[in-house]
């Protein structure tokens, strides 16, 4: 019994990215979908209001209402994120009147792919700077406020007047930490009026930020060439990416000087694009071309750079690796309550 208790937490210890567990949720229009993480917060993978197979939301429905099969909103990843990402749970009404009606005619459903974060928490007094590390991961910032929500945090030695106001809010702070932090494996940012601006005047803030520390993998495309990504039975969730030039070394072999020389060349939209592409799929080209991302720096020989990490279903990890399951199945059950959320091996039959 000690060696499969030891081989089970060298397995889970060795490989932490295969145990992101990914749910779906599909709801018929009509109705609402509804999220929930307990103690975690949401990550939205991929979603899509329209209809994608003939079965899906099929019953009772005329043929004439489940026959298009290509149908997208392009809108809905944005629209479930919005009200999705980093809360504990959400609920989506799957109607034309949140994403509008990609299709008429056709009865459509909510497809949503999320998994469940396990954040951490970062508060800084006003004045201070916050410091947020990953280790070997990368940082993906879950929610950010800078301001004051209560009237307890970094409130020693402060008269009632600097913290009395509870419902301060600096709009542009998940902005502002987003574009410092996400998708690195460390950074510092000061909670200063001069980063975030002054919400609330004579009031004593703080800086609280959620994030979670992702395991991520690196690929480097030259331009000209196609990225090719690739999750296994997982799917890709995308973390950062540019297409452009950060450095003089990358991509340099046979250039000349002055196409290698300018490393703060940024594709501003290139995360949007991968993310569109990639973002939820199991696989994923993207071509490396000004023609995708149009040329930020001309005259530069670019690269697209894509950091992202791979979602695996738990079905996946225990039906297709049996040792983890016999593993798993031969230890007492106060070894695997902790873990039952992770899998559910019906499904492996």
């Amino acid at each position: 019994m000690f060696f499969l208790k030891l081989s089970l937490l060298m397995l889970l210890a060795v490989a932490p990215d295969l145990l992101v567990h990914a749910e779906t949720s599909v709801t018929c229009e009509g109705n609402n979908a509804v999220l929930t993480c307990g103690a975690g917060v949401l990550n939205i993978l991929s979603a899509n209001y329209g209809r994608t197979d003939s079965t899906t939301c099929s019953a009772g429905r005329p043929s004439s209402q489940i026959t298009k099969t290509d149908c997208y909103a392009i809108n809905t990843l944005y629209k479930v994120k919005s009200r999705c990402e980093g809360k504990s749970s959400c609920v989506v009404p799957a109607a034309n009147s949140i994403f509008s009606d990609p299709c008429y005619g056709t009865y459509k459903y909510l497809r949503i792919k999320h998994s469940c974060v396990v954040h951490k928490t970062s508060v800084t007094c006003e004045g201070n700077n916050a410091v947020l590390t990953c280790g070997a991961g990368v940082l993906n910032i879950v929610s950010a406020n800078y301001g004051r929500t209560d009237s307890t945090t970094c409130s020693a030695g402060r008269p009632s007047s600097q913290i009395a106001k509870t419902d301060c809010y600096a709009t542009n702070t998940l902005s502002e930490v987003t574009n410092r932090c996400d998708g690195k494996s460390s950074c510092v940012v000061s909670a200063t009026n001069s980063i975030f601006s002054d919400p609330c005047y004579g009031t004593y803030k703080y800086l609280s930020i959620k994030y979670s520390c992702v395991v991520h993998k690196t690929s480097v495309t030259c331009e000209g060439d196609n990225a090719v990504l690739t999750c296994g039975a997982g799917v890709l969730n995308i973390l950062s990416a540019n297409y452009g030039r950060t450095d003089s070394t990358t991509c340099s072999a046979g250039r000349y000087s002055e196409q290698i020389t300018k490393t703060d060349c940024y594709g501003t939209n290139t995360l949007s694009e991968v993310t569109n592409r990639c973002d939820g799929k199991s696989s994923c080209v993207v071509p490396a071309t000004n023609s995708v991302f149009s040329d930020p720096c001309y005259g530069t020989y670019k690269y697209l750079s894509i950091k992202y990490s791979c979602v695996v279903h738990s079905e996946f990890l225990f039906c297709h690796h049996p040792f983890i399951l016999f593993t798993a199945l031969s230890l007492p059950p106060k070894w695997l309550r902790p873990c039952l959320h992770l899998f559910n091996y019906a499904n492996c039959l």
